[in-house]
Formats: C-alpha cells, structure tokens, sequence
C-alpha cells in the first residue's frame, strides 16, 4: 500500500457499515479519504476516532446526497480544489427495500437504481474527469458490487435490487474495456460480497434473515479493498466475489 500514501481517496456511503470501514482502513495505510454521506456526524466521529489513534492518513467528512446530482459535483468540485483530485473512488453507497416486483411503488424502484446505478455511474464519470485532467493514469476505480449482480436474490421483494447490482456488474466490464481500448492503466474492480451485516438488510426489512444466516463483516470487505489496491501495476483485480462459510 506504500504508492497509496498521501494519495486521495473518495469513498461513497462512509458513514456506517462498509464504507466506514474501508474509510478506516484506508486512513490507517496513509490516504487521505474524502468521506461522502448524507449522515455527515458520523463520518466527522469516525474522523475524530481516528485523529486520537494518530494515523498516518487522515478522513475529511463530506455531506451529500449521491442521488442528487449538484452534491456530487460540489463534492468532486472541492476535491479537485483542496487536493488537486481523486487517485482512488470506492462506489459503496447503495440501498434496498422490499419492492415486489407485482405491487411495489415506482419509487422505491426509482431510489434503488439512482442510489446502486446513476449514482455509481455519475461519480465513476466525475473521478475519470479527475484523473484526466491531472493526467493521473494509474488510479483505481472500485465498485462495491453484490452476490445478486451475478443471480438472483434469494430474498423474495429483492429483485429490483439484484437488477441493479446486474447493471453494476456490467458496468465495471464495460468501463474496463473502455479504459483498455484507451491503453489506459487505470484500474476498475468489481467486489461483489455475500451477505454483511449492516444496516442496509435492516433498513430493507430483512434483519431477521441477515442475523440467522452466515454472513461476512464489513471488515472483511475492507480487507478485500486493501488487496486489490495492494496488486502489482501489471495486475488487475476485475472481479472479486466474497461468500461467508456456509452462506447460501
């Protein structure tokens, strides 16, 4: 990880669960991560957390709304101003409700797919723009993806969002071979976790079945995060899945 100090990192959805995590761990290996979320106080305690604990990187809290399209830019905008602009975006932002496909609102539909597609997609636009500009061609793109990007959820009302993590599976590959045919060196991954205990389950109304099932850490996502920045420049991490033991 020693190319990665001092470099920027933007990671979406910081402020609990995944993305506090890997906020976390990547403060600890010397970045300077810019973490955005609607939940802004909690990313500011996680960065006081971690100022106590003298890590050699630091987390700046940013408030915003990834489904709204002016805090993704203002955003970008005052990275690009304080630090120059973003080497590494994790796309972890992402959300879930019950939403059978028979009855449920267009809504909920429509707040699944800004959140997991339009989004990931706006500020995966936003960081290439970055890098470019600043002629960075080593950065890294990574989208925290899903088990139900590459089948079905088992989850019955979660269909909405397995289309959506399909959409982000396609959309990693498609980005890659984009970058290719530029002989670029940017990287782009796609991590696509089993079930974690965060909050996302709860709020989707599955708490329950995420607490009576095997399922990974959020730590163990970072962790996961950590290796595929950690891989040689010749080497390119396209596809992660990660399952607990025992999961379905």
């Amino acid at each position: 990880m020693d190319r990665w100090k001092n470099k920027v990192a933007i990671v979406t959805g910081a402020s609990s669960g995944i993305g506090a995590a890997i906020a976390k761990l990547l403060v600890q290996d010397g970045l300077r991560v810019v973490g955005l979320a609607r939940r802004v106080e909690k990313i500011k305690d996680l960065a006081l957390e971690l100022e106590s604990q003298n890590c050699p990187g630091k987390l700046i809290p940013l408030k915003g709304d990834v489904t709204k399209e002016e805090d993704i830019m203002t955003c970008f905008d005052w990275v690009n101003r304080n630090f120059g602009g973003v080497d590494v975006l994790i796309n972890n932002a992402g959300v879930t409700v019950k939403a059978p496909l028979s009855e449920a609102a267009s809504e909920d539909w429509r707040r699944i797919l800004d959140v997991n597609v339009i989004a990931l997609s706006s500020c995966t636009r936003e960081a290439l723009k970055s890098m470019k500009n600043r002629g960075v061609d080593d950065g890294h793109i990574i989208h925290i993806n899903s088990i139900a990007g590459h089948r079905l959820s088992i989850l019955q009302g979660n269909e909405m969002y397995s289309a959506s993590k399909h959409a982000v599976t396609i959309l990693a590959e498609g980005l890659r071979r984009e970058l290719a045919s530029r002989k670029s060196q940017i990287k782009v991954t796609s991590i696509s976790p089993g079930l974690v205990q965060t909050e996302i389950f709860e709020a989707g109304g599955w708490d329950d079945f995420s607490k009576m099932s095997p399922h990974l850490q959020a730590k163990d996502i970072a962790d996961a995060i950590k290796y595929v920045l950690s891989t040689p420049a010749n080497v390119q991490v396209t596809e992660l899945i990660i399952q607990p033991v025992g999961g379905l």
